[in-house]
């Protein structure tokens, strides 16, 4: 398993080139350094983590639904779900300020919005004032999102950008591990306080960022975009090769993206909405990050992520400490899968991984609805213990490539000039299958039971089928490079790119066109 800062697998056509780093990040002062701004670009995730587990713990605490007026089923969908309608309006300006602004400045936007959420959802009581603090929490979650995630993926050294964008998502299990062991602990609190410090806590990464965003570098990208190349190299020499302005490395990266931005350039309506449906390589972009988006919350994740105090009880788990300590438990070993998986994007491939963690999720969502159905129905008390087990393998196929990729993948099919757009519609997209998933499912739950996890099945069917025909594969190339899969030989290349240097494999990457059933 190839490791963040490890030297790059030979497949990637930069392993030729001299670089002025040491073998591990750890040991290379410029990557230290990096490893500031990236921090910055994963605690969106971290807080998004966070809140998910955050209102599944907090609907096992007795005082939290009382101060929410005891909302049915109906209110508490949407209560829940409110963070997804929140995320929406600003989808629609997020990607301008991202491109306009830049990547550290939208962010610093963003965290603020956050911030004034957290102090509405802590000091109010009520279920639609919580409403409204979850609202506006999605607001500014959405604009943090746009901007941060391309930020990372845009700033990270070449041999393990793969990687590194695959961890963004990976950091929703560090939110969700903190808040479901702060749920538990809180559960001992004799006051309201047993949930308000649990939503307070949601201040701490906002803050960590904005005391962390004046010393973080700005995005290479971004910078040749704005014209300003002598920053770009700048930027590039001091953390991609510490401070050698002559690193052959950095003199590849920079050439490429200024040649690719270049020629986005020539083509201006290619970075409005509309590229989209231009070209069939765009078409088959937008299939992708709005297929990403939607089958990331529509696989079943998200019945067992915000509504698994419900899955508890109908297996007979009805105490709140039971059911705050495994969703705990659960969080932990997610962090370890989805880590995993992250590191094995570059060595397996992105579409192997996709359609491994498919298949895995249908064989477990099965056997848990069989299982559900046998526990429901007949009282086996070892079917339900089953459930409890088969939940842990669910989300371990799960996160091999559903939690990285969501975001990563996306990532690097899209070009510079569509990337923040991308995101924003995948965001979109994710939103619009959360809004469903938490307002419908606690109905659903409650008048189908175990039978509504049928529609999952059927869903994780299409996913297979969606992944194995559409999904491409990108490994081994820059995101420079991805280009060529999408738009064919025409698309920019450097021309140095297939020299008989390249490394066979890379020169080779044509090929993945076919493989990949497109």
């Amino acid at each position: 398993m190839p490791a963040p800062g490890a030297p790059p697998p030979s497949s990637l056509p930069i392993a030729h080139l001299q670089n002025n780093t040491a073998k591990w990040w750890w040991a290379d002062p410029g990557l230290r350094k990096l490893a500031l701004g990236i921090a910055c670009g994963f605690a969106v995730t971290v807080n998004n983590g966070y809140d998910i587990s955050l209102m599944g713990g907090l609907m096992a605490n007795p005082r939290f639904m009382k101060d929410i007026d005891s909302p049915g089923s109906n209110k508490l969908g949407l209560i829940v779900a409110a963070i997804s309608l929140g995320m929406i309006p600003s989808l629609t300006f997020a990607p301008a300020l991202a491109d306009r602004l830049g990547r550290r400045i939208a962010m610093a936007v963003g965290y603020v919005i956050i911030i004034v959420a957290v102090l509405i959802q802590t000091f109010v009581i009520g279920g639609w004032r919580m409403f409204a603090g979850r609202f506006v929490l999605g607001f500014g979650s959405s604009i943090v999102f746009v901007s941060s995630s391309p930020y990372v993926a845009e700033i990270a050294h070449p041999r393990n950008r793969s990687e590194t964008a695959a961890l963004i998502n990976c950091n929703f299990y560090v939110g969700s591990i903190i808040s479901a062991w702060v749920t538990f602990g809180a559960l001992n609190i004799k006051s309201n306080w047993s949930w308000r410090l649990c939503t307070l806590l949601q201040l701490l990464p906002p803050i960590f960022v904005l005391c962390l965003l004046p010393f973080a570098p700005d995005s290479p990208r971004w910078l040749v975009g704005k014209g300003r190349v002598d920053e770009a190299h700048r930027m590039l020499a001091k953390y991609h090769a510490n401070g050698d302005m002559d690193d052959e490395l950095v003199l590849y990266e920079l050439e490429e993206i200024k040649e690719a931005i270049a020629s986005e350039k020539l083509h201006q309506a290619n970075s409005k909405y509309s590229a989209f449906l231009k070209t069939r390589g765009n078409r088959h972009r937008l299939f992708i990050i709005v297929m990403v988006g939607f089958l990331s919350q529509w696989v079943g994740n998200g019945i067992i992520s915000y509504y698994l105090v419900d899955i508890l009880k109908s297996v007979g788990i009805t105490s709140p400490t039971q059911q705050t300590g495994y969703n705990g438990g659960l969080q932990i070993f997610n962090l370890f899968a989805a880590v995993f998986g992250s590191m094995m994007v570059e060595r397996a491939g992105r579409r192997k991984m996709w359609l491994i963690s498919a298949c895995g999720m249908l064989v477990s969502y099965i056997i848990i609805t069989g299982c559900s159905a046998a526990y429901t129905e007949k009282g086996n008390k070892g079917a339900g213990y089953a459930v409890l087990t088969f939940l842990f393998v669910y989300f371990g196929f799960y996160d091999i490539a559903f939690t990285g990729l969501a975001i990563a993948y996306p990532i690097e099919v899209l070009t510079f000039s569509l990337r923040t757009k991308g995101l924003a519609i995948s965001l979109f997209s994710v939103s619009c299958a959360l809004f469903f998933n938490m307002y419908v499912n606690p109905i659903a739950l409650e008048h189908l039971a175990w039978r509504y996890y049928f529609v999952y099945i059927a869903i994780l069917i299409l996913a297979i089928v969606v992944i194995y025909f559409g999904f491409p594969e990108t490994k081994g190339r820059l995101l420079e490079e991805v280009a060529e899969i999408f738009d064919g030989p025409q698309a920019h290349v450097s021309g140095d790119r297939h020299n008989d240097d390249q490394p066979k494999d890379y020169k080779e990457g044509s090929e993945h066109v076919e493989d990949s059933k497109v």
